[in-house]
């Protein structure tokens, strides 16, 4: 891994994993691309005294010419871009897919033409069993990528998870916004999410850098916490006032299907779906991994976990992702 390409490497996860990378003295360079050149010029003033080379690219995740160019002499991509806001993605569902799909389509054509050895991209727990635009688009791109890994040189690796607790598409900066004004929105006290904070996202993508053999699809063992107990860990003087799920929104996530049981297997502190298009069966990949084979075939949902947060949990979490003091 010495010269990294990060695709829409100015959102928040990606601005994390920059921070990592800094951080390896086996990383020699770093490529940003993506297409806000405001951002762009916002992360030039922050990495300016790094010390490790940058390279910024203007580009559209969908421009394969622009991507091939951005490629020269790169060993890793890591695939963050991608229109990830369900609201908005509802609203403009064939904007979802063209960033999202096309977006992928572009990316594995030009790894294709290129000297890429690994690539890992962002999924979601949203592209299992998907009930909006955004979770079937990230289903597509998983199936893109893992059908690239078969084909090319290049290896191919996903990760697969939750809202990040301390990004924009979590509920915890909303009711940290909202608690201003005294009255927190909740969808359903009883809905449950996944616990996922931006260093433990991280920490999934450059295990996938690492250990990932392609066509593997790493998914973190997290514990759950309820929608009413993130309210109440924030603003328990507050109104909660209930107004519904949105559309398509369930009411727990899920990791992994019962569908996709089968073809999961544990390793480590994660669990890994190898899809049955892909490359891995379960056998040989425990073999080459010493991954283990699940005991018995379940769901693996927030809403059935066997780990909670509770509200004091919630509040230390928040601490240590300095969200409240």
């Amino acid at each position: 891994m010495q010269q990294v390409l990060i695709t829409g490497g100015t959102g928040s996860v990606a601005g994390a994993i920059v921070e990592r990378l800094l951080a390896d003295p086996a990383v020699e360079r770093i490529v940003i691309y993506s297409r806000d050149e405001h951002k762009q010029g916002d992360m030039m003033q922050r990495v300016a005294q790094s010390g490790t080379p940058f390279d910024f690219f203007l580009g559209d995740i969908c421009d394969e010419e622009a991507l091939f160019r951005a490629l020269a002499g790169i060993d890793t991509v890591i695939h963050t871009a991608a229109m990830r806001l369900v609201p908005h993605a509802e609203a403009n569902p064939a904007e979802c897919h063209r960033i999202n799909v096309g977006g992928a389509n572009a990316l594995t054509r030009a790894v294709g033409r290129s000297d890429v050895s690994k690539v890992v991209a962002i999924s979601s727990d949203k592209a299992v069993a998907p009930s909006t635009i955004y979770g079937t688009t990230k289903f597509a791109m998983e199936r893109i990528l893992v059908d690239a890994d078969k084909r090319q040189n290049a290896r191919y690796s996903l990760v697969r998870y939750a809202n990040v607790i301390d990004t924009r598409s979590s509920v915890a900066p909303l009711f940290l916004k909202q608690k201003e004004s005294g009255v927190l929105t909740i969808t359903d006290p009883d809905m449950t999410r996944f616990s996922i904070a931006k260093r433990d996202g991280v920490d999934l993508v450059m295990t996938a850098v690492n250990d990932g053999l392609g066509g593997d699809i790493f998914m973190p063992i997290s514990p759950s916490y309820r929608v009413g107990d993130m309210a109440e860990a924030i603003a328990p003087e507050a109104e909660h006032r209930i107004i519904g799920s949105r559309p398509g929104e369930k009411m727990h996530e899920i990791m992994f299907s019962m569908v996709e049981s089968p073809q999961v297997v544990k390793r480590g502190a994660n669990y890994v779906f190898l899809p049955r298009t892909g490359r891995w069966d379960v056998e040989p990949y425990c073999e080459q991994t010493g991954a283990t084979k699940l005991e018995t075939l379940f769901e693996y949902g927030s809403g059935d976990n066997d780990d909670w947060l509770s509200v004091e949990d919630i509040r230390r979490v928040l601490r240590d992702e300095g969200m409240i003091a």
